[in-house]
């Protein structure tokens, strides 16, 4: 199996995931059994990862929608089965454009699943005219499907040409595992090049942090193992070098917490409710898988919308 055969498979993994958590009861989606199974039980430290992983993404999308009162849109990078697009049409949440992003492959079978339910398919009829389909790309008046490779810049940007991106809207763009599968170099090119051709853009990042201590290398070694190596891993030792990467790119500011400081900062209310769903034996792995993952977001505000405002820490 090659690496890129191995990182379009973590979709499968992570919406297997979600799907577990979801059945648990850890938050609501009703589409996601629409492009996956549950599979088998995960531990509960890893539904409470899924679950913190989630709620921070969504915590920051919804107030950059909300900064932006909607005028806006989002770029979703290896979105895989992702979801977001058809929940935020049921929350009145939408943004003028949605672009979900990844290989051929995956959004491929993307489309098939699209086109055969009616619960998918009829929320892209938003103003009355049909989506249009290719094998691999669907376009609606607001959600599109694009297959490509992005670490080939040139062909990223005649597929968000495709969609009808306007560079000088506010756009926001999420990442989730997908930039610690690209090259360094290729990482930091990409995140240039959305600095350099957006006026006003965010970036939510979520993927592993603290790589280099003793639980880091073996995460790195099992996955290599598997096929699926972390070759973009230098980005990824500490928060710092986090947002050391945005801020090298052309980006105004760049923060982030590791996942466990955002699990501690959940409402308590929040807290109170999962931690009832399942009996949690060893808190201390809880910690440490959390501690080893981040949500870092990076802002590149030439419109003064208050992109700098939109944060997960307390205020």
């Amino acid at each position: 199996m090659s690496q890129d055969e191995a990182v379009r498979e973590t979709n499968d993994d992570a919406a297997s995931c979600k799907c577990a958590a979801v059945h648990l009861g850890y938050w609501k989606d009703p589409y996601i059994d629409l492009f996956t199974k549950a599979g088998n039980r995960k531990a509960p430290e890893i539904n409470r990862g899924y679950y913190t992983r989630v709620h921070g993404i969504r915590s920051l999308l919804l107030q950059f929608l909300k900064v932006t009162d909607r005028h806006c849109q989002v770029v979703n990078l290896g979105a895989g089965f992702d979801t977001q697009f058809w929940n935020l049409v049921d929350q009145n949440e939408v943004p003028r454009k949605w672009v979900d992003v990844d290989f051929d492959l995956v959004t491929s079978r993307k489309v098939q699943v699209i086109r055969k339910k009616k619960q998918l398919l009829e929320k892209l009829n938003s103003n009355g005219t049909d989506p249009t389909f290719t094998r691999t790309d669907i376009h609606s008046a607001i959600y599109h499907l694009v297959g490509v490779d992005m670490r080939k810049l040139q062909e990223f940007a005649g597929k968000l040409n495709e969609c009808g991106i306007d560079r000088s809207l506010p756009t926001a763009f999420i990442a989730e595992c997908v930039l610690v599968y690209m090259p360094s170099q290729a990482s930091s090119a990409l995140v240039r090049w959305i600095a350099e051709n957006f006026q006003t853009a965010f970036f939510i990042n979520y993927e592993q942090v603290n790589m280099a201590d003793r639980f880091g290398e073996v995460m790195v070694e099992n996955l290599k193992v598997r096929g699926c190596a972390l070759v973009g891993v230098d980005h990824c030792k500490s928060i710092e070098t986090q947002r050391a990467r945005f801020l090298a790119s052309g980006w105004q500011d760049s923060d982030g917490l590791d996942v466990m400081s955002v699990y501690q900062s959940l409402p308590q209310a929040d807290v109170q409710r999962i931690e009832k769903l399942e009996f949690l034996d060893d808190r201390e792995m809880l910690k440490q898988l959390c501690e080893h993952y981040c949500i870092v977001w990076a802002s590149k505000d030439s419109s003064s919308v208050g992109l700098k405002n939109i944060s997960l820490k307390a205020r």
